[in-house]
């Protein structure tokens, strides 16, 4: 018998508020069991779930483990909009002149994540 990722756990300062921007971001859902002030917050995006838990430590280095995305119905420069919109920061911009690279960001408690080029953007998926 094998295991498998039940969630991916990020540790922060305020569960929900993050928990509420990953939803965003995902186009996912916040467990109706949440809510301001839980110490704990699930985001449900497809086959993919996110638990948010607040911890008394900040967030002092760079993260080991990331995520990537892929937009699915918008290139990478609407998709790096989108999220600025919902209040995400652009932390390293690597877009070459090409079309190709991708856009390191940071969501509202400074945790990493890369937005990368959409299927109809990569060579050869058109």
């Amino acid at each position: 018998m094998t295991s498998l990722i039940r969630h991916v756990t990020f540790d922060c300062a305020d569960a929900y508020r993050l928990a509420t921007f990953w939803a965003a971001a995902l186009d996912g859902s916040l467990s109706d069991e949440d809510f301001p002030g839980d110490p704990e917050a699930l985001v449900t995006a497809g086959s993919t779930a996110l638990l948010f838990v607040t911890v008394p430590d900040t967030k002092s280095v760079k993260n080991r483990v990331h995520l990537d995305l892929q937009p699915e119905d918008r290139t990478r420069d609407e998709e790096v909009a989108r999220l600025l919109a919902l209040g995400a920061t652009v932390a390293g911009d690597h877009r070459r002149p090409d079309g190709s690279g991708w856009v390191t960001m940071a969501d509202v408690e400074g945790n990493e994540f890369c937005v990368e080029r959409s299927a109809g953007e990569r060579p050869g998926t058109r």
